[in-house]
């Protein structure tokens, strides 16, 4: 199993297969195109399929494919269906814009994906575009239908920024009693391309449930697992499902079990620490699957207690969350 030194066991890795993206949100991406890394850089599906196999001997069970946008990713499904045959791999997920979505689901229905997690922060176009910078709302929102049709169990995630979700509230309290989707509204992060983060502009998790409470009905919590990075809520008539996965200030490190895995093969033992191991240079250096297994070991055993957002001494971690995975 990878343990690390406080005793938390990591089941669920998060891959990241891309760090190019087809939009260009306020809190990710400059507006510019950034300098991407290079193609050589990047993993193919063989190296990435090679690391979740030794993973999954070591008890991860859980794999999300993330971007940048995973979908700009050329035949993804291939690497959906190679991962689903791994022995010990309980679920594929993938995390999406979903602007390209709905010309690529029936290849990915075919290849096994049966749980996608679309981040949408506005439910009216001209909102959708001034984060996005870009439009395809509707393209969204239909495939999302499409999805409930076809038996995908879908998640929204959608920002908490101040100025900016107080807006949402309604619309997304109607949506998620409306269709039954959970909508989690994950707290603004400083992770963002342009370096504008500052802690004024996160609209906490409890700011949020009071929104909703007041603006829509009164929420109360659901029972869920210890380890999801979120906290459920569903209002008081039990119709709809909102989430808040408050990582700025309530943070879940006590019960995180995951590690990531960039594009360019770089193991990441939290999403606001830096780079923890070059899975890379050992799958391109005619490494063992034991050398690897111990650099996984190694990197999971050097995690941090906590992310430390809420120390003086915390450093914006030097890359961006296109560049990370999310």
């Amino acid at each position: 199993m990878l343990v690390d030194q406080f005793g938390r066991k990591h089941t669920s890795v998060r891959v990241s297969v891309t760090d190019r993206c087809n939009l260009r949100c306020t809190y990710c991406m400059p507006a510019d195109t950034p300098d991407y890394a290079e193609r050589r850089e990047i993993l193919t599906f063989e190296e990435i399929t090679r690391v979740v196999r030794i993973a999954a001997g070591l008890g991860v069970d859980d794999v999300r494919l993330t971007g940048g946008e995973p979908l700009v990713r050329s035949q993804l499904h291939k690497l959906v269906a190679s991962i689903g045959e791994i022995s010990g791999i309980k679920k594929v997920s993938l995390t999406t814009n979903g602007i390209l979505l709905a010309d690529q689901l029936p290849d990915l229905l075919s290849a096994g994906l049966k749980s996608v997690n679309i981040s949408l922060d506005a439910l009216d176009e001209s909102a959708f575009t001034q984060i996005t910078r870009r439009p395809g709302l509707k393209r969204v929102l239909d495939v999302i239908a499409v999805c409930q049709e076809q038996g995908i169990k879908v998640k929204i995630n959608a920002i908490a920024m101040r100025d900016f979700t107080e807006h949402q509230i309604v619309a997304f309290g109607e949506f998620a009693r409306r269709t039954g989707i959970p909508v989690r509204f994950i707290e603004f992060m400083p992770l963002d391309s342009d370096g504008n983060w500052v802690e004024s502009k996160v609209l906490s998790g409890q700011q949020i449930l009071k929104m909703f409470s007041q603006q829509v009905r009164p929420v109360v919590p659901k029972n869920q697992p210890n380890a999801s990075p979120a906290t459920d809520y569903e209002f008081d008539d039990g119709v709809g499902t909102v989430g808040i996965i408050a990582s700025v200030t309530e943070p879940f490190c006590s019960t995180c079990n995951r590690f990531r895995l960039t594009a360019d093969g770089q193991l990441r033992n939290c999403l606001f620490g830096g780079d923890s191991g070059d899975v890379r240079q050992l799958l391109r250096g005619g490494s063992s699957d034991e050398t690897i297994a111990q650099l996984l070991h190694d990197a999971v055993l050097s995690k941090h207690r906590g992310h430390g957002t809420d120390d003086l001494s915390f450093d914006r971690p030097s890359r961006p969350m296109y560049s990370i995975g999310g």
